[in-house]
């Protein structure tokens, strides 16, 4: 394992040092936690949004800290749910009087301990909403769906209903709409390390991929034998739009996201094939995001995230 950290047993805390480090204007840590917020939080009259999760997926979740976007993100360790006490101070960091909305991804820890930070809030008289992100096609059980890279389309069309003095209802309503409207899918081209174990999450033979695999490298759909970009992303695309169900002349948002280890120049190529299919149905392509939004350390391969605008969405996302 070749990685530039210093204990495995630090690199949270370190990391979340050297993000408030880079960016003391905008961001401040929660004294003793891995929680980052909003250097004016909390922000009277306004909801607060708050997300998280294991970290390792970065930019997510510190990353989409900011005007417009979440007020807190709280860091677990790599990999693992953050901790209930944590996501309780973050709440309380956050809320300005409107209350707080939590946007969760759908994994068992992460769902099982921002539900006890809510009730923690809750019992003080903070009120609290919660949101799961279950975006992810490759699992077909939609309840059992992962949350991945189109949160952070979440992130943005609730933070922005959250800054325009939206109450807590209508934040989460916003919010669930737009992840009734939301899917991606992943491949993967190599496995990520976790600095704890030292060792790779799955193997690949060299001539081999992962189609559907999870941001934390869990099962995907099929491993297959590497194929031309242009394939993987017809695989991935047809398996998206297949649930979406556009009609012809509607407008979509796409996130083509690196894993970790992917060169842009591959993510372009990847991008370019997305744009193209949606013109050949007649989608128009109203917003692209290539790059890294949403990381699995140091994997290679890339996800896709359609969002199927309606004029709500459009406006919140603009």
């Amino acid at each position: 394992m070749k990685k530039l950290i210093n204990n495995p047993e630090q690199v949270v805390d370190e990391m979340l040092d050297g993000i408030i480090t880079a960016h003391p204007e905008t961001l401040k840590r929660l004294p003793g936690l891995s929680v980052l917020v909003r250097k004016e939080a909390p922000i009277k009259g306004k909801v607060g949004l708050v997300s998280g999760g294991g970290s390792g997926h970065e930019p997510a979740h510190a990353g989409f800290v900011g005007e417009h976007l979440l007020d807190a993100a709280v860091a677990g360790e790599v990999f693992t749910s953050p901790t209930p006490d944590q996501i309780f101070e973050a709440i309380k960091a956050v809320d300005g009087g409107e209350g707080v909305l939590l946007i969760v991804k759908n994994y068992s820890g992460d769902v099982m301990n921002f539900d006890m930070a809510a009730e923690m809030a809750q019992a003080e008289g903070i009120e609290v909403e919660q949101v799961i992100v279950r975006d992810d096609t490759a699992v077909e059980n939609k309840e059992d769906r992962r949350g991945v890279a189109g949160t952070i389309f979440v992130h943005k069309i609730a933070g922005q209903a959250a800054s325009e003095g939206k109450s807590l209802k209508e934040v989460a309503q916003i919010a669930q709409h737009a992840i009734k409207n939301l899917r991606s899918m992943g491949v993967s081209l190599s496995p990520s390390t976790v600095p704890a174990s030292g060792q790779p999450g799955f193997t690949l033979k060299e001539d081999e991929i992962q189609i559907g695999t999870g941001i934390h490298g869990e099962q995907g759909m099929e491993r297959t034998s590497l194929k031309p970009a242009d394939q993987i992303t017809e695989e991935i695309m047809k398996n998206i739009l297949n649930e979406l169900q556009f009609v012809p002349g509607e407008e979509a948002a796409v996130i083509t996201n690196g894993l970790g280890s992917t060169p842009l120049m591959e993510l372009y190529i990847v991008h370019r094939k997305v744009a193209a299919l949606l013109e050949s149905k007649n989608i128009q392509l109203k917003k692209s995001l290539v790059g890294e939004y949403m990381t699995s350390l140091e994997m290679a391969g890339c996800s896709i995230t359609v969002l199927k605008l309606d004029k709500d969405l459009k406006t919140y996302l603009n």
